[in-house]
This record gives C-alpha cells, structure tokens and sequence, in this order.
C-alpha cells in the first residue's frame, strides 16, 4: 500500500468534488468522506450556522475533520471543502496522507453548477456567484496548486469522465 493512501479531492464550490468523490469511492471500493458533513457531525450544526458565528470558528472545525479523514486507517476517499487548503495544517495533512486532485473549473462554469442564488453556499449569500467564485479562485489557486498532486479540468466534461481522470491520476 502507498505511504499515501487515500484520495483527496480539492476544489472550489460546484467543482464537483463530492459527486466525483462519491463515484471514485465507488469505483475503488473504499468509504466516502466530505469533510463538511463530518463539521456537521462533529458539532450538530450546518455548515451555514457555523459561518453564521464567524468563519474562523469554521474553519477550526474543518481543520478537525481533515486531521480526523487522513488520520483513517482504512483507505478512503475525502472531498474537502472548497476552502481546506487555506489551512497550513490541513494542507500538510492532506499532501502527507492523500493524493490529491484539484478540481478546476472556470467560475461561470461553477456559479451555473451551484444555482446563482447560492443561498446555501455561506461564501455566496448575498453576493454575486460568478464574480465571488473568480475572487477565490485567484486567491485560492495557490493553496490549490501547492496541495494538489493532479490538476482535473472539468469544464466540458460528464461526472464519470471527471471521476475517470481523477482514478487514472490517483493511480499513476
């Protein structure tokens, strides 16, 4: 077994990484993990409500469920929040214990995917999806870039072609 055993997919909101994910488990024959439910499971509350009292408090919380998925023994696959790899600890976990795919998208690709209201996207609420998601995908594509093993367009391209990428990246 590699001394990186799990599959991690790393991505801005609407990149699909929980549907590809879920696929990919699928395929490999390994158990799912979204790190926002295990926030949620971990504290009882949603994802919204925790924004709700501060980013920061969240972002704690993820960083909790990042150490928890790649501390696994049983190989998994983990789709992580779109803003995982803001944390310096969890990128560390993540490049030590996975490899990871980057889920790129373009903007107006994702705002279409995630509905332009994004009412249940924290980030989105009360802004204007596409522009919003091109300000963290500037921001972030650094984060993304210095965690990622495999880059994985997906513009264009069905959810099994995706998740057929992200395998043959995880396995070469």
């Amino acid at each position: 077994m590699s001394e990186r055993p799990h599959l991690a997919l790393v991505g801005l909101m609407g990149a699909g990484k929980t549907t590809v994910g879920e696929i990919c488990a699928r395929r490999l024959d390994r158990p799912f993990v979204d790190t926002d439910d295990l926030v949620e499971a971990m504290t009882g509350s949603t994802v919204k409500d925790l924004f709700a009292q501060g980013e920061a408090e969240f972002r704690a919380r993820e960083r909790e469920a990042v150490a928890d998925a790649c501390a696994s023994p049983q190989p998994i696959v983990i789709a992580c929040g779109g803003g995982a790899v803001l944390d310096r600890d969890s990128r560390r976990r993540l490049t030590q214990a996975c490899r990871v795919v980057w889920l790129r998208g373009a903007p107006e690709v994702l705002a279409e995917r995630v509905g332009q209201d994004g009412t249940d996207r924290p980030l989105l609420a009360n802004a204007a999806p596409t522009a919003t998601l091109a300000r963290l995908a500037e921001a972030r594509a650094v984060h993304y870039e210095a965690a990622a093993d495999a880059v994985v367009e997906t513009d264009g391209r069905t959810v099994d072609e995706v998740a057929d990428a992200v395998i043959e990246a995880f396995e070469s």
